[in-house]
């Protein structure tokens, strides 16, 4: 069963992208966080500028809500291009993704979310797009059948993901610069914070219930602006737009979040591997039959973050709550420290 959640990374709907837009950073001098990769991005843009070529095509991977999205709209910005923004689901034909193609003018941006989702045969197609700016399809069958070669516009293609693994090798190995992107820090999305303020005309906002509003963001800007504009609210009807630490804190028990983000699918998970397998290790697909819950918004929107702060660990038989977790949720379980061993693969 699907609920809505203030502290998902995901969309929450249109109108809430549409609030995202007028959010982000337009240059990458603007852009807060990511600093490695904001570098790198820099420097092959205006390399690419100065030699008058479209830039190396990037990938881009990580949990959701932390600005790969609007990575590409900087760089199409920073290159003066159009930017074309399509995902993995809704292309499922060729002709879907050969009349994208074919629309790109010189040195356009073109921004594929869920690439991962994008079938394999679609994938050929873009083999040669990204390495030789054509794109080959066959008409007809048998003996009538012929190659038809289309000449396109050198492009860059952005590719994003929130599951790197399942991108096959030979695709892998055509972006020029692929990058891990990282959960924000507090002072980082602070940053972000105050600046979303100001565009949202949030006059009386103090530093310290940003602050708070920050730690509770889960390391998402996505997150960290929806809880603004919710506290915003709060604080409209309740404080006359005074948004001070007590209004941050009534505002957000409303919603159910706690102090460290987590909201009540958050504690559910957390409960269930306590109470009903004794503190794990048990099997994801478990957890998810009992919380009634899809095993992949588990995996995608609850886990990760569970992980940064060390309440969960994967082990080799399963997930298993650790000693913090067990802390903060102020109960007693008996956990098997000889099994709470870290690993990178799933189980």
């Amino acid at each position: 069963m699907a609920r809505q959640r203030i502290i998902s990374a995901a969309p929450a709907s249109d109108v809430e992208d549409v609030a995202n837009q007028s959010l982000r950073p337009q240059r990458m001098g603007d852009y807060v966080g990511q600093a490695s990769l904001i570098e790198k991005l820099s420097i092959a843009l205006t390399a690419a500028k100065q030699r008058g070529e479209a830039m190396e095509h990037v990938l881009l991977h990580g949990p959701p809500g932390l600005g790969k999205t609007t990575l590409s709209h900087v760089i199409a910005n920073e290159m003066g291009t159009h930017l074309t923004v399509t995902a993995g689901p809704a292309l499922t034909k060729g002709s879907d993704l050969v009349g994208t193609l074919t629309k790109l003018q010189k040195h356009d941006v073109l921004f594929i979310d869920e690439i991962h989702r994008l079938p394999v045969a679609l994938e050929e197609y873009l083999y040669s797009a990204m390495e030789d700016f054509k794109v080959e399809f066959v008409v007809d069958s048998g003996m009538h059948a012929k190659t038809i070669t289309l000449p396109l516009q050198p492009f860059s293609l952005i590719g994003a993901t929130t599951r790197a693994g399942l991108l096959s090798g030979p695709m892998r190995s055509r972006f020029g610069i692929t990058h891990h992107l990282e959960f924000y820090t507090e002072p980082e999305l602070l940053n972000i914070l105050r600046r979303s303020a100001g565009l949202l005309g949030v006059g009386h906002a103090e530093d310290d219930a940003l602050a708070l509003i920050a730690a509770r963001s889960r390391g998402t800007p996505r997150v960290a602006n929806r809880l603004l504009r919710r506290v915003r609210d709060f604080a409209q009807i309740k404080t006359g737009g005074v948004m001070n630490a007590q209004t941050v804190n009534d505002a957000l028990k409303l919603e159910g979040v706690d102090a460290l983000g987590l909201d009540e699918l958050d504690r559910s998970y957390l409960q269930t591997i306590a109470e009903v397998y004794r503190g794990g290790p048990v099997g994801l697909e478990a957890v998810a039959a009992t919380l009634n819950e899809d095993s992949g918004t588990l995996e995608d929107m609850v886990e990760p973050y569970l992980l940064q702060l060390g309440f969960l660990a994967r082990t080799r038989r399963g997930r298993q709550l650790t000693r913090k977790a067990a802390d903060h949720l102020g109960i007693n379980i008996t956990l098997d420290d000889a099994n709470n061993d870290l690993f990178t693969g799933e189980s």
